[in-house]
């Protein structure tokens, strides 16, 4: 079964005061979104500061999921990347017996430059077990490692691929549109050129900005996607704007907290320093 939804929100990761993990904020965040009539969510991600939780705290994430009680028309994404294979693997097992979780958004390890065929197996190892349909995740800015054209066409030629994420070359999406004849949404990493990015063959968005303003986020994505012209987004894109004119996460968790009435916490150091 496919993704139904081409927009979901990249939901942060609540943190106490002391950094630890706060599972019971963040799920709070989840189920706010979510009456306000959000579909899908995506956790463990960039915006949810994968690279910060070690094993141990992504698999009680994963274990809490139960908690949210949603319906099986409600989608949720869970990130998977780890700069070790094999807790990578550990983490897809887990998941694999999660029914709450829809998909997973394969991440690359930052630092360590894997080659072409090394980032294959890497995904291929994390797809065999996690037994779900995937989404393939290639941001360059964060980790130094660019996914070929050839490594996507093979993983989608070869894999379970429902959508990819690509936050690198945004002219990549037209490239593999050539090349490839499966079906996919084509994740936008945020809203910064989302207007160029739709240009250029971006069908989906996973959105940062959608935990303040999910559905007015939405709206205009749709509008995008429609060429629609009939309302005036320049406020909705002012916000947008001043949200990312410094570090966004930290404003993110601030207003959460202010305007769901929970304390969702801070960033983990350096972050919000």
């Amino acid at each position: 079964m496919s993704l139904t939804n081409n927009y979901h929100i990249a939901v942060p990761t609540a943190f106490h005061e002391n950094e630890d993990l706060n599972v019971d904020a963040t799920l709070e965040h989840i189920r706010f979104l979510k009456k306000l009539g959000v579909n899908s969510v995506l956790l463990c991600a960039s915006t949810g500061e994968q690279h910060s939780l070690n094993l141990s705290e992504k698999i009680e994430l994963v274990e809490n999921l139960e908690r949210l009680d949603v319906s099986s028309d409600f989608e949720i994404l869970f990130g998977i990347s780890s700069i070790r294979q094999i807790e990578a693997k550990q983490l897809a097992s887990k998941i694999s017996r999660v029914p709450q979780i829809s998909s997973v958004l394969i991440g690359y390890p930052p630092y360590i430059l894997p080659t072409q065929k090394e980032a294959l197996n890497y995904t291929t190892s994390i797809i065999e077990r996690v037994n779900k349909q995937a989404v393939i995740y290639n941001n360059t800015l964060r980790t130094g490692f660019d996914l070929s054209i050839q490594s996507y066409k093979d993983l989608i030629d070869n894999h379970y691929i429902s959508g990819i994420k690509e936050a690198g070359n945004p002219q990549k999406i037209s490239e593999l549109n050539e090349v490839i004849d499966s079906p996919l949404i084509y994740f936008a990493g945020g809203e910064k050129e989302l207007e160029k990015k739709i240009c250029l063959g971006y069908n989906g968005l996973s959105s940062i900005a959608g935990n303040l303003y999910p559905l007015e986020v939405k709206q205009w994505f749709d509008s995008l996607l429609k060429k629609e012209d009939t309302q005036d987004y320049n406020l909705l894109k002012n916000k947008i704007d001043k949200l990312f004119e410094d570090s966004p996460l930290p404003l993110i968790k601030n207003e959460i907290s202010i305007i769901e009435n929970i304390n969702f916490g801070i960033c983990r150091t350096p972050l919000g320093n």
